[in-house]
């Protein structure tokens, strides 16, 4: 069976295609199969930025890894099973298309809570959970006391992942591995981006994640998407002289595929 790695948070602008992106196209160069699905049906960021992979490809001639990318596949309702929620049947059907022909199956949901990212979440294997390093962004995770900074208890979002496990284990399916990400972290460490760090750390173990270092903010994730570029492709399609800036982004890269720890795989970037 596929491999599922899911990329959710219910916040926008945490850096999930990006994420999605980088992570699949990673796996893609290094000889895996993968397929890859947008549950963000209004945005399709990830469907869009495949697409402009593929036309950039076809229009400058280059032969760059392309993750397998499919739509939810529209369902009239009387081909739908009784008591089965039609958008459930799509996610499992798109799934079950994918499955035959990927070692990785790679699922970008919306910054937003759906019914499509909440059964996404209960499928999978691997969860990733990008997370701008601010306390802001922290509060989809646990609720703090304003005096201290003391942890209360797990937010919204954590709650939506431990009704996951739940799903799962009565499933008889292995634990999700989650990973949450620190990106856009600055050039400096100040005292607000040390304070996150060991609110991360504290609450990490009190609801089972692990803490991985993901993307810094760079200009070049911007200037990447319109080709459907990412930081690995730089040197094939002719960029011979890497800034300083690009390399430590590429070290990012390696980094956070290494710390997912993915069955059968081996960095090799």
């Amino acid at each position: 069976m596929a491999h599922i790695i899911v990329v959710g948070n219910e916040k926008g602008g945490s850096g999930k295609s990006t994420t999605s992106m980088h992570v699949a196209t990673a796996l893609s160069r290094m000889g895996h199969r993968v397929g890859t699905l947008d549950l963000d049906l209004r945005q399709q960021s990830l469907g869009r930025y495949i697409e402009n992979r593929r036309a950039f490809c076809a229009k400058e001639g280059h032969a760059l890894s392309i993750p397998d990318y499919v739509n939810l596949p529209e369902v009239a309702p009387d081909e739908v099973p009784q008591g089965t929620n039609i958008n459930d049947h799509r996610l499992s059907l798109a799934v079950e298309g994918l499955e035959a022909g990927s070692d990785f199956i790679l699922i970008d949901c919306p910054g937003s809570h759906t019914r499509l990212s909440q059964l996404a979440h209960a499928m999978a294997d691997t969860l990733i959970t990008p997370l701008n390093d601010s306390f802001v962004d922290f509060d989809l995770l646990a609720r703090t006391r304003p005096e201290d900074g003391a942890i209360l208890g797990p937010s919204v979002y954590s709650e939506m992942v431990w009704s996951a496990r739940q799903t799962r284990a009565q499933a008889g399916l292995k634990p999700i591995d989650w990973i949450v990400t620190r990106n856009r972290l600055g050039s400096q460490q100040m005292h607000n981006k040390r304070k996150v760090g060991e609110a991360l750390g504290k609450l990490s173990k009190r609801i089972g994640f692990r803490v991985a270092p993901g993307f810094s903010e760079r200009v070049i994730f911007r200037e990447l998407f319109p080709r459907g570029l990412t930081l690995l492709d730089l040197r094939d399609i002719g960029t011979d002289r890497l800034n300083l800036s690009n390399i430590a982004a590429r070290q990012e890269v390696r980094d956070l595929i290494k710390t997912l720890a993915l069955p059968g795989v081996k960095v090799t970037f």
